[in-house]
């Protein structure tokens, strides 16, 4: 394994996964390696559309969308081993397990992502992801997610 970071950047996280704004929840990937591991980061913005409306006086980003940064960054992850994926196919949450929150996510965090595939078969993949704040993590959980075609 080399010492060099295998990152990228948003455009290739765009031609990766399907998801846009206000959606696509992966800003950058900072190290992967492929079909392994992967660490990247979401930057939590007050400008984003989700804190108007959750916990107004207090923004707090919401647990289901550090899922969903979580379930995007297995997907990225899964797709550098595959290769890039087919107009037709995508990867969709086939369960969550073992979730824990640890600690409100607030704007002007950033939202740091560890993911490791911990098993594949049969266009199923299983994923320990932990996303982190400061080092400190704040949530935890065990992701499948089921490539399919559509």
């Amino acid at each position: 394994m080399s010492n060099e970071l295998n990152s990228l950047d948003i455009k290739e996280i765009m031609d990766l996964l399907p998801h846009r704004y206000p959606f696509l929840l992966l800003d950058r990937v900072v190290d992967h390696v492929p079909g392994e591991t992967l660490q990247g980061y979401k930057n939590v913005s007050f400008n984003e559309p989700q804190f108007t409306g959750h916990f107004p006086g207090t923004p707090v980003f919401p647990g289901v969308l550090i899922l969903e940064a979580l379930a995007q960054a297995t997907g990225v992850l899964a797709f550098t081993k595959h290769g890039k994926p087919a107009e037709n196919e995508l990867y969709f949450f086939a369960s969550i397990d073992k979730v824990k929150f640890r600690k409100p996510v607030v704007p002007g965090d950033r939202l740091d992502l560890d993911v490791t595939c911990i098993g594949e078969k049969r266009g199923m993949g299983k994923f320990e992801c932990k996303a982190k704040v400061d080092g400190q993590v704040v949530c935890q959980a065990e992701i499948m997610c089921a490539r399919r075609e559509i």
